[in-house]
């Protein structure tokens, strides 16, 4: 039997572990060869450790794994000429790009009066700047074809989450560039949409933000509470989102906000 994404080229950003790792497995399980994109470097403002260039060899180990193709791009989402240049290279060797999922992100916590400038440059830089270069590094491969742009958000993408403003601000920030391209691209037959998962373990918890929510600002832990009795979901879940949206069974679906949150937006 054919996957659900049988011979279709996927760009993946931020691929090298956590959601990134776990999309790229499940689009390959079910067909799809991928483009492997990750910066492999920490970065100063972000208080945890980003991943590896081991890493993103072990998520192309498990694309091959299922017998798909992965050509893997160490490349800053925020560079946008050195994104661009790789995209072009690895369309290259796959012969053409069908769909993008704009998957980096970082986070960092704070109270309003502790976020500093760095933390806003480096989260809406490589969030929001950084989705924008994926897709527009993607589009050109898409336009005579039609395709999909799958930007990954956040459930702070659609409600007020506190004690890290800057990535609230940057995933409400993606959904509206989606919007906006939904619109502009869908003459072209481009459906562009986005994924609002809850928490996933991932790897991406500063401590810092941990500590607020325990120890100084424990009256704000409600809204991160799930509507669902689980604390977080599990990064297939939202895999299976990204796989749906890739897939022709989303061929007239756009503009759409894919929530993957376990209620929490409606707390």
């Amino acid at each position: 039997m054919s996957g659900r994404v049988e011979g279709k080229r996927v760009l993946i950003t931020g691929a090298a572990r956590g959601m990134g790792r776990s999309h790229a497995v499940r689009l390959a399980e079910e067909g799809a060869d991928l483009i492997l994109v990750d910066i492999c470097e920490s970065l100063p403002a972000i208080e945890y450790p980003l991943a590896t260039t081991e890493d993103l060899e072990e998520t192309a180990r498990l694309v091959e794994k299922h017998g798909r193709r992965a050509v893997t791009q160490v490349v800053d989402v925020r560079d946008e000429q050195a994104l661009t240049a790789a995209v072009d290279d690895a369309v290259t060797q796959l012969g053409g790009l069908d769909a993008s999922v704009a998957n980096a992100g970082v986070l960092t916590g704070g109270t309003w009066d502790t976020t500093s400038a760095e933390q806003w440059r480096a989260v809406v830089d490589v969030n929001l700047i950084g989705t924008w270069n994926t897709c527009r590094a993607a589009i050109p491969h898409l336009v005579e074809r039609g395709g999909a742009l799958i930007n990954v958000s956040s459930a702070a993408g659609i409600k007020g989450s506190p004690l890290h403003t800057p990535y609230t601000a940057s995933k409400h920030g993606v959904v509206g560039m989606s919007k906006a391209l939904a619109n502009e691209l869908a003459a072209q037959s481009i459906r562009v949409n986005t994924v609002h998962p809850t928490g996933v373990p991932t790897g991406m918890q500063p401590a810092t933000l941990h500590t607020l929510l325990h120890e100084q600002r424990a009256d704000l832990g409600p809204i991160f509470q799930n509507a669902l009795p689980i604390v977080m979901a599990e990064a297939v879940d939202i895999s299976n989102a990204v796989l749906f949206l890739v897939s022709d069974e989303a061929r007239y679906v756009t503009g759409l906000e894919f929530k993957v949150d376990a209620g929490v937006t409606i707390r």
